[in-house]
């Protein structure tokens, strides 16, 4: 495989961080993942962080250097963080479990597979045109498909932020499969949280990323999302990578994984402490922080077969 790939995540206007990012990559498989927590008092960053390092850890077991079926693993994978975030809230004696949306990504020998609950959303970019582009799992969305509201005054709507589908919670997750999408060089795929497309139409998407160097997009878009946003800011991250012809030669920030050993990654996964800033929102003392660490790994263990 031969890519760019470039991930940020920031806090907005926001007390906390509850967004996570991560992608892995082997040999022969890549994976990509954004997920957004909702909840106070540090559940949402927590239920977040469960799934996306659930799903990261499932990936460095199982691509050994491929999945046997990404759309399988998917599916096992997210159904299981989901199973993690209610058994933590069990043991924590939580009226209810915390909730994050999330949306994965899985691209192997070509193809592109992915899975989504929610409202983080998953773009691909192809020679100037948005081919496709996840559907939101929320009212806001569904009242758009019945012909109830149009674009503008979904931008503006009340509930635009309820959605239907998610990890976590008391009803178990409604969550999307695509189709296997053969991937082409120069082909972008982008996956992000509702921060960074809310205040954006999809022709600002597409004119921030469409031939671009992800390396340097990926910031500029953050930046006009931020701007537009305003005192309202949310959480906004990103996940961006741009696919190339394999037969070419490597040149500035491509990876190739061609010498890559069968039981090597290279991963980049934003954990609880890495953002140790954001969890001191919550006034949290050093020894809360790694007893919530503890309480996520413990619940991810359980999972973890």
């Amino acid at each position: 495989m031969k890519f760019t790939i470039f991930q940020e995540s920031r806090i907005g206007r926001r007390k906390a961080n509850q967004d996570r990012t991560a992608y892995s990559y082997s040999r022969d498989a890549l994976l990509m993942i954004v997920a957004d927590g909702m909840g106070g008092h540090l559940h949402g960053e927590i239920a977040a962080q469960i799934s996306v390092q659930f799903i990261t850890e499932a990936f460095q077991r199982e691509a050994t250097p491929a999945l046997p079926d990404p759309i399988f693993f998917l599916s096992r994978a997210l159904t299981n963080a989901h199973n993690a975030i209610v058994d933590y809230a069990f043991d924590k004696h939580l009226p209810e479990a915390p909730r994050t949306t999330v949306v994965a990504c899985i691209v192997q020998e070509g193809f592109a597979y992915w899975a989504h609950a929610g409202d983080s959303r998953l773009y691909t970019l192809r020679r100037g045109r948005i081919a496709v582009r996840t559907r939101d799992h929320s009212r806001v969305q569904m009242m758009m498909d019945q012909g109830l509201l149009d674009e503008a005054g979904a931008a503006n709507h009340p509930g635009r932020n309820r959605i239907y589908s998610c990890l976590g919670g008391n009803h178990p997750p409604q969550i999307e499969y695509s189709k296997p999408f053969q991937l082409r060089d120069g082909d972008i795929v982008m996956l992000c949280s509702d921060g960074l497309w809310g205040p954006l139409k999809d022709d600002d998407v597409l004119a921030g990323l469409a031939g671009a160097d992800v390396m340097q997009a990926v910031p500029k878009l953050l930046d006009h999302s931020e701007a537009l946003a305003g005192k309202l800011c949310d959480n906004l991250s990103m996940v961006a990578m741009c696919w190339q012809d394999d037969t070419g030669a490597v040149a500035g920030d491509s990876i190739s994984t061609r010498t890559m050993a069968q039981d090597r990654f290279t991963t980049r996964l934003d954990t609880f402490d890495r953002n140790r800033s954001s969890a001191n929102a919550f006034d949290l003392t050093e020894d809360e922080i790694e007893r919530a660490i503890a309480e996520i790994n413990s619940a991810i263990q359980k999972f973890s077969k």
